[in-house]
């Protein structure tokens, strides 16, 4: 979950008095980002409250969640929050979008009707936006994963034992202006691109089953046998992206799924992409046979972390 916002901010926010006081709220939805993260701030010794959301927080971190919340019962996750009386909160793991109407429901409660409708319509970007606005008007302040636990950010340092060829980098070339030129449209943090063409640009499905659909196009006619044609997955933030909010991620899997399809590598944008124990998918990427590098992304601020 990663602002700008469409949503103006209420003239009757605030900044409570335990803003530079109490513990890190982690507001939680599914994958190993959240609890990464809890593990950095239990490391570091920082105080933190998690609020894990019903039906997407694994097991492992609904047993660390101090309080759990439906997606769409924001009365509740504002009062939660309220009570904790955090210093800083953030919204941290995947959730699936649910429908218009059940977003329209959920906002409208706290909400214009009218200003609500635009939003939802704009994508899923302004939506994530919407939901950091709420909390700011209630005097909260946002952070980014990012900035609780940036040793979990990829540095332009990031290598393994294995480097691009000159395919690769045309291909890393092709992928970031293609993603920078999506950026507009509310799509793409990831693609896979191979001799100068693009096989697949990530949607709602995700980075896994966008590789998937590679996996499908590279089938011989009876599914007997995969062909080997390299090709290199991009994931790096959208132009304009709020990192607070939706922030690009890979770890092992990613990279035991791109090995699977046939592909050279994976670069990703500096600075800007979780790359989930690193130690670890540095390590799958070299037994694998995969280069995995940080690049740099012209249209970020601060790629280099």
């Amino acid at each position: 979950m990663q602002p700008e916002s469409d949503i103006p901010t209420g003239a009757g926010a605030h900044v409570p008095a335990h803003a530079s006081s109490g513990p890190v709220a982690i507001v939680a939805g599914d994958g190993r980002l959240p609890i990464q993260v809890i593990e950095h701030l239990e490391r570091t010794g920082q105080d933190y409250r998690v609020l894990a959301f019903r039906g997407f927080a694994a097991r492992e971190l609904r047993r660390k969640a101090h309080a759990h919340v439906d997606l769409l019962d924001l009365k509740t996750i504002l009062s939660t929050l309220d009570g904790w009386k955090p210093h800083a909160v953030s919204l941290v793991g995947a959730v699936r979008r649910p429908g218009f109407s059940a977003l329209l429901g959920a906002y409208s409660a706290l909400r214009n009707m009218q200003e609500v409708k635009e939003v939802i319509a704009r994508g899923d970007d302004q939506v994530l936006r919407g939901a950091v606005m709420l909390i700011e008007e209630r005097g909260h302040r946002v952070v980014g994963a990012h900035e609780l636990a940036p040793d979990l950010v990829a540095s332009l340092s990031l290598s393994g034992s294995r480097q691009p060829g000159d395919d690769d980098q045309r291909a890393i070339a092709m992928g970031l202006d293609l993603l920078a030129s999506l950026s507009a449209f509310d799509i793409g943090q990831g693609a896979v691109i191979a001799r100068n063409h693009v096989l697949a640009i990530e949607g709602p499905e995700g980075t896994d089953r966008m590789l998937r659909r590679v996996g499908h196009l590279r089938q011989s006619w009876f599914g007997l046998r995969r062909r080997k044609e390299g090709g290199v997955l991009i994931k790096a933030a959208k132009r304009g992206q709020d990192l607070r909010v939706d922030m690009p991620t890979i770890g092992p899997r990613t990279v035991a799924e791109a090995a699977r399809v046939g592909l050279s590598g994976i670069a990703v944008g500096a600075g800007s992409t979780f790359v989930l124990e690193q130690e670890e998918t540095l390590r799958l990427a070299d037994r694998l046979g995969l280069f995995l590098v940080a690049v740099d992304l012209p249209w970020m601020e601060r790629a280099h972390g």
